[in-house]
């Protein structure tokens, strides 16, 4: 585990510069990112277009309302988004509406209302359409020991790679994998990391592994 994490830069919001310890907007910024990142278009534009976003200041219920449809277009556009323009404009808006309407625009009121686990994955994806089991675990994994309800299941990229590099065995379901992973690590921690870098560096190996090349993608669940 400490070979591979020498390797990888860790969380990949890390890479986007967000630490998700450090407040709500910094996890308001995440989630934000792990839409963009949940759609079937590569992380170098899913990146891209997080940033155009940020930079402009827009990410949040208000700011993303504000914009109305056609600027969020252009914004999409701008990142490189344009296979899923206007779907994903649609799907923004959706998304904060919802949030604002349901948790007063706070994603940290919406996992104070969920009663475990499952129920805040259940509530994510209920925030509009378009928001699957993929993007749900994209956001929550990193959020591992920040949010104490965020507990998703080991993706299959995870999996996979724990499973190559002899770290799990095979034919384990998902969520066994995740406990027999934690195990490991609480027996054996890397220094100045934690779980959810290593976890973000299995997801990186498992996308090697599953396309033959290197990629900055968070990939699926």
């Amino acid at each position: 585990m400490a070979e591979l994490l020498d390797n990888s830069p860790g969380r990949f919001a890390r890479e986007l510069g967000l630490d998700l310890k450090s407040g709500p907007a910094a996890r308001q910024l995440w989630f934000l990112a792990a839409v963009f990142y949940g759609a079937r278009i590569s992380g170098v534009l899913a990146a891209r277009t997080f940033r155009v976003f940020a930079t402009a200041g827009v990410y949040g219920p208000e700011a993303i309302r504000a914009q109305g449809w056609d600027n969020l277009v252009v914004l999409l556009d701008r990142g490189g988004y344009a296979r899923y323009d206007f779907k994903t404009a649609t799907k923004l808006l959706r998304i904060m509406e919802s949030l604002q309407d349901r948790h007063r625009g706070s994603l940290e009121r919406l996992h104070e209302a969920a009663a475990d686990a499952a129920d805040l994955e259940r509530r994510i994806m209920d925030l509009a359409p378009g928001i699957g089991p993929a993007t749900v675990n994209i956001f929550l994994r990193e959020l591992r020991d920040i949010w104490p309800k965020a507990d998703p299941i080991l993706s299959s990229l995870a999996q996979a790679a724990a499973a190559h590099l002899d770290l799990l065995p095979r034919g384990l379901d998902p969520r066994s994998a995740l406990r027999v992973l934690q195990r490991h690590w609480q027996a054996q921690p890397v220094p100045n990391r934690d779980f959810a870098d290593l976890e973000a560096a299995l997801v990186r190996r498992g996308l090697e592994l599953r396309r033959g090349r290197r990629t900055s993608r968070p990939g699926s669940a």
